[in-house]
């Protein structure tokens, strides 16, 4: 075989290993990808596809949030614009999850455009201190 070929041949080998591993990580990034939404956005952008995996963030709205039989939850999440996402989430809430904390929800909306939680991420401000410890003081203070 001359040179020649031996390079064709490797070149086009290395080419189709790189399109089969750029093919996998495309695969695996699609499956683990959630698109995510405010209330604001989807209000401008209309809801996804129903079933769709997304997550949603926000503030629970105070006052909107309801303790349901069989553990459910439901509840509003909105942001700095008008508009309010309702939310139903099955299961126990973490502990920081309360009214006016901010909040990610991962689920999908459903055909009638409700949107259902599978698991919900409640978020802290960096000034974050937890209850056990609040009475002591910090030094330096």
């Amino acid at each position: 075989m001359r040179a020649r070929s031996r390079r064709l041949w490797t070149f086009s080998i290395a080419a189709m290993v790189l399109i089969a591993a750029a093919s996998l990580v495309v695969f695996a990034m699609r499956e683990t990808a959630d698109l995510f939404y405010t209330p604001e956005r989807l209000a401008e952008d209309g809801l996804p596809e129903p079933g769709q995996r997304v997550k949603i963030g926000g503030f629970v709205e105070p006052g909107s949030l309801e303790y349901g039989r069989d553990a459910l939850i439901r509840f509003s999440v909105v942001d700095d614009s008008p508009n309010r996402l309702a939310v139903a989430y099955r299961g126990v809430a973490p502990d920081l999850f309360r009214e006016g904390s901010g909040v990610v929800a991962t689920g999908s909306f459903d055909p009638e455009g409700h949107f259902e939680a599978t698991q919900l991420l409640a978020k802290h401000d960096e000034n974050y201190v937890p209850r056990e410890i609040k009475h002591i003081e910090q030094p330096g203070t």
